[in-house]
């Protein structure tokens, strides 16, 4: 029930963990590849929370809005790495980054109003 509800940001995630992948293979191939090396790190680490993210929501995790929150901060860091390189892998990746962002955001923002009351302080070790 709640799956459908997350269902496009479920989606984004998936999307965004396959471009962040071919994102990186193909930094890999490129003349520079030391140049790259933080763009493939960035994917790397971007595909990994994304399909974590959608894992959680998938099974209405009461921790997925705060994955998916911390998967927009990622996100939104590959997409500005990416977007720093010419090339289409990496032009595709950083828009299905901010896209996976956005819709992360979204997410993380219905989720939490119903869940605020109920976690409390034990949240944030602040």
């Amino acid at each position: 029930m709640a799956q459908q509800q997350y269902q496009a940001c479920i989606d984004a995630c998936n999307a965004c963990a396959d471009a962040c992948d071919l994102c990186a293979a193909s930094c890999l191939q490129e003349q520079d590849v030391k140049m790259m090396a933080r763009c493939i790190a960035l994917d790397m680490d971007c595909a990994q929370i994304c399909r974590l993210a959608a894992s959680y929501m998938a099974r209405s995790s009461e921790f997925a809005a705060a994955v998916c929150q911390m998967c927009a901060d990622v996100c939104d860091s590959c997409a500005d790495e990416c977007a720093k390189h010419q090339m289409a892998h990496c032009q595709e990746c950083a828009q299905a980054c901010r896209r996976c962002a956005d819709e992360c955001r979204r997410m993380a923002g219905m989720a939490q109003p119903g869940q605020g009351a109920s976690t409390g302080a034990g949240a944030h070790a602040h």
